[in-house]
């Protein structure tokens, strides 16, 4: 097993994964993933270190292997929406009664509506921002993948 092997093994794997994360609608296969990091890591371990050194580096990379392992398959975990639709319904309702029972009862005049208005607004930011932070890797507010794609780019040099 040579050294030039593994980085070709980990860049298909690490491809394969960026375009999963940053495509579309995009649905993780966790299959592909398991068959690109075993390999990987049985990979490094096939490797005949013969010095100490050598050993050490082996273990750390193993390790590494590991961990980056963890953080992608977690992430992937966590890639599905975390906000009920029922509690979403139940929070608009809610800030609609409110700012319909306040606008109903305020005075009518210029502060009382701008000040309305403001609320308003600031509600609906919140729940989109809420919304869009759900989804961590597409919409307005994402995950760059550029530092990834430099990484990887690097892996080959």
């Amino acid at each position: 097993m040579r050294i030039t092997d593994i980085r070709s093994g980990l860049r298909v794997t690490v491809e394969r994964l960026i375009d999963q994360l940053w495509r579309k609608n995009a649905t993780f296969e966790a299959s592909n993933y398991r068959i690109g990091g075993e390999v990987l890591f049985d990979q490094l371990q096939a490797l005949s270190p013969h010095s100490d050194a050598q050993r050490a580096l082996q273990t750390t990379a193993e390790s590494l292997v590991i961990s980056f392992g963890q953080t992608w398959l977690l992430l992937f975990e966590q890639n599905e929406t975390s906000i009920s639709t029922p509690f979403l319904v139940v929070v608009v309702f809610w800030l609609s009664t409110l700012l319909v029972a306040f606008g109903l009862f305020a005075p009518r005049n210029l502060t009382a509506v701008a000040s309305l208005l403001v609320v308003s607004f600031s509600a609906a930011l919140a729940l989109f921002l809420i919304l869009e932070l759900d989804h961590p890797f597409s919409g307005l507010i994402q995950i760059p993948s550029a530092p990834l794609r430099n990484t990887l780019a690097m892996v080959g040099q």
